[in-house]
């Protein structure tokens, strides 16, 4: 296959990757992560399958990779892995388990001399303002690798084009993000102190969204809260989660932009018939200024201006529940014989 020209602006772990894949060829990929970073190969798997009839693809929780030990992993797999810390013991593990295959491993970190950082064939380098504090552009977060890496597969074995109008959507991204925070702050500040009381809080989503939503609800709600909370998809909501709705339910429901849109918008259609407004809480991206951000690829972007922007409200929440938030975890972090 010969080496494809890629886009200057992209990551230069990105672009060493793809020339590696373009050299060697893959047949499967697997996306394969724990918790937060398990969250974002939803919506790059996604991606992949909009974006390609070349490559199936499955998503993994990194243990489960492991002992499921699927026959379709084999030496033409590409498998991509991604840890923030580059120390979650599963996802190395993963990593090892797949290059014993003989499959080609790409691992996303912030940490290159992690165990994860060591452990693949290739590195990818992000960066993640959630657990520094310091504040990133969005066009070097997670998403914006793992986004560049598919539009790259994409690119070498579908021949499409996307790749540079998502290189111009990411220098537009914190721009509209920045945007947004100002856009949902009223919305924030109407729906915290009510949330802040509840013990149950549902998220909900689909499509490139449903990663947001399961992040926000296990790593934010459950993790830093201690609020019960499930990611529940907007249409397998009515295939049984639909009957604990009622006016004292709460809901966080996630409407964006991509084609599975009209399955949030019956979802808020029925939230609103039976639950109560007031705590039926709806980010609605349509409402956003998305300029600069390509239309075809809106709605992949959007679950990062949705988890970013939740981040000040999970604050918000902290705040009236005296909670910390990283802080307060009384496992995660703490414990390491588990």
């Amino acid at each position: 296959m010969p080496l494809p020209t890629f886009d200057s602006r992209l990551d230069p772990g990105v672009a060493a990757a793809l020339a590696t894949v373009a050299e060697r060829g893959v047949d499967h990929v697997f996306f394969v992560a724990c918790g937060g970073s398990l969250s974002i190969m939803y919506p790059a798997k996604f991606m992949l399958d909009q974006h390609s009839a070349a490559l199936p693809s499955d998503v993994l929780n990194a243990a489960e990779f492991t002992a499921r030990a699927p026959k379709r992993l084999t030496a033409r797999s590409l498998v991509i892995l991604c840890s923030m810390t580059g120390t979650t013991k599963e996802t190395v593990a993963a990593t090892k388990f797949a290059k014993a295959a003989g499959a080609l491993t790409i691992t996303l970190t912030t940490e290159p001399a992690s165990p994860l950082g060591k452990a693949g064939d290739h590195i990818v380098g992000f960066e993640a303002p959630y657990t520094t504090g310091v504040p990133i552009d969005a066009k070097n977060s997670n998403y914006a690798r793992i986004y560049q890496l598919v539009l790259g597969l994409a690119q070498i074995f579908d021949g499409s084009d996307k790749l540079g109008a998502l290189m111009g959507s990411l220098d537009a991204l914190q721009p509209a993000i920045d945007r947004a925070h100002d856009h949902f702050a009223p919305l924030f500040a109407d729906y915290a102190p009510r949330l802040a009381t509840k013990n149950v809080i549902y998220t909900m989503a689909s499509g490139a969204d449903y990663g947001a939503a399961y992040s926000f609800a296990i790593c934010v709600l459950m993790e830093m809260q201690w609020i019960n909370s499930q990611a529940i998809h907007a249409n397998e909501f009515f295939h049984g989660p639909f009957e604990v709705l009622d006016k004292d339910a709460s809901f966080l429901l996630f409407k964006g932009l991509d084609s599975t849109r009209p399955l949030t918008d019956r979802a808020e259609t029925f939230l609103l018939r039976f639950g109560a407004k007031e705590n039926i809480l709806v980010l609605d991206a349509a409402g956003l200024d998305l300029s600069g951000i390509d239309a075809d690829l809106a709605g992949n972007l959007v679950p990062l201006v949705f988890f970013d922007t939740l981040w000040r409200f999970a604050y918000k929440i902290a705040d009236l529940r005296n909670q910390e938030m990283l802080e307060a975890r009384r496992y995660m972090k703490k414990l390491h014989d588990y």
